[in-house]
């Protein structure tokens, strides 16, 4: 069986270096990364990854347009996607969720669990 492929879209190096070592050792992901929602947006299309973890704020475009832009092309909108953000309001996890997406994460995050956080959030979609 292959491993499952995840996209980490997250405009900081350091961020995106962390969360691929943590879900490639701890969670058994192969991991794709994109440095802005553009460059995840045609990596979305042609790598169709198992799921994406999406950065909420970044340059040119954030996370939930990204996010919009992937329901909007029938490549992409049946990926589940998982919001990573640094906005921890209820408020803020309420938004995300009518928008849709499968689920939130806190930044900042605990390395040693963020793959169990990932696989919680996808449930049985992946």
């Amino acid at each position: 069986m292959t491993a499952k492929q995840i996209l980490v879209i997250d405009d900081e190096d350091d961020i995106r270096k962390l969360i691929q070592t943590c879900l490639e050792i701890m969670g058994g992901w192969q991991v794709l990364t994109a440095t802005s929602g553009h460059e995840g947006l045609l990596l979305a299309q042609t790598a169709q990854p198992d799921a994406i973890l999406l950065d909420v704020m970044m340059p040119e475009i954030d996370g939930p347009t990204t996010f919009q832009e992937l329901q909007a092309n029938p490549a992409t909108r049946d990926i589940p996607v998982i919001l990573l953000t640094a906005r921890g309001q209820s408020a803020d996890h309420r938004l995300f969720a009518q928008l849709g997406v499968t689920g939130v994460i806190n930044k900042p995050f605990n390395p040693h669990k963020l793959a169990d956080q990932v696989a919680a959030a996808l449930g049985s979609s992946v």
